[in-house]
């Protein structure tokens, strides 16, 4: 059954779980690079056996840094969308307004957090990383989309956030306790947004008619594939970036070999993880009778 979520709850519910970032990284809270960052259902390092033990490790850390990067571009675009959707309703002084806009600040403070994680990461790793970009290009590129595609899009990488710590990293002791923390405090906070979303989209749904929703559904492909396009370049970034880091050059059959797993792994954590999520699909089964064949057909690109 899919769940009902109300506005008061979820901000009550969010207002206990707040954290602040200066309680969760830096000082003594540091990243143990001795240890895994991601968990090898999501990083897919080990199948690349032309790496050695200290290489896959380097490249899960890789990973990592690239994982925390996309969220923290996420989250850019994340924060206006929910502000404009607030806007109209700031004359209110009800749950719904503050649950926007802490939703918002809520983003906002996750951007401070990775940008904190990214000054850490690379007072550690001891390289640069390359990295897509720049985030507000790739932020505009998707806010020029309708609303209820936009909403669409957020609402998936919300769920799937919950997805990957639930059952990638919750139960995974062998990575480093430091980055687990940061993964955590982003899931507890997330599975508020995600409701909160939730509320958006049916929102906006309901104001829509029945062209305006299949063209926010053409569009949500459209940024999937947008998104997917990136992700393409950031394995031949995060390629770039091992080489630098040790050294190593990949034949070419061995980068052939490297993009073709890495290239699936982050489809699989950033659109494919998404798509199989059911309380997701639950919200799409109410935007459109024609989604689920939609998800069958994007499946079979993207898991």
């Amino acid at each position: 059954m899919q769940p009902s979520y109300d506005y008061q709850q979820v901000l009550n519910n969010s207002e206990r779980v707040n954290w602040r970032v200066e309680d969760i990284i830096g000082g003594s809270k540091r990243l143990d690079f001795d240890r895994p960052f991601m968990p090898e259902s999501l990083a897919r390092v080990r199948t690349l056996s032309f790496l050695n033990p200290n290489e896959q490790l380097v490249m899960n850390q890789i990973r990592g840094h690239g994982y925390l990067y996309l969220f923290s571009v996420v989250e850019e675009f994340i924060v206006p969308f929910v502000l404009d959707h607030a806007r109209s309703r700031l004359n209110g002084n009800d749950a719904r307004t503050r649950a926007l806009l802490h939703f918002a600040d809520e983003e906002a403070k996750h951007i401070q957090l990775f940008n904190r994680f990214r000054e850490e990461f690379d007072a550690g790793f001891g390289t640069p990383c390359g990295a897509i970009g720049p985030g507000d290009a790739i932020a505009g590129a998707v806010l020029n989309h309708s609303p209820l595609a936009v909403a669409l899009v957020i609402l998936h990488i919300e769920w799937l956030t919950q997805t990957h710590f639930l059952e990638s990293v919750r139960d995974d002791q062998t990575l480093d306790p430091q980055f687990k923390s940061l993964l955590k405090n982003h899931w507890l906070e997330e599975a508020q947004h995600a409701q909160l979303d939730t509320l958006m989209v049916e929102a906006l749904v309901e104001a829509a008619g029945e062209e305006e929703i299949v063209t926010a559904l053409d569009e949500y492909e459209a940024i999937l594939h947008f998104i997917d396009g990136g992700l393409a370049q950031q394995v031949e970034l995060d390629a770039d970036s091992l080489g630098q880091a040790t050294g190593r050059e990949l034949s070419e059959d061995e980068r052939e070999r490297f993009v073709s797993v890495q290239q699936a792994a982050t489809r699989w954590t950033f659109i494919g993880s998404g798509l199989d999520h059911e309380l997701f699909l639950g919200t799409l089964d109410r935007v459109h009778p024609s989604v689920r064949e939609r998800v069958a057909r994007m499946r079979s690109v993207y898991c």
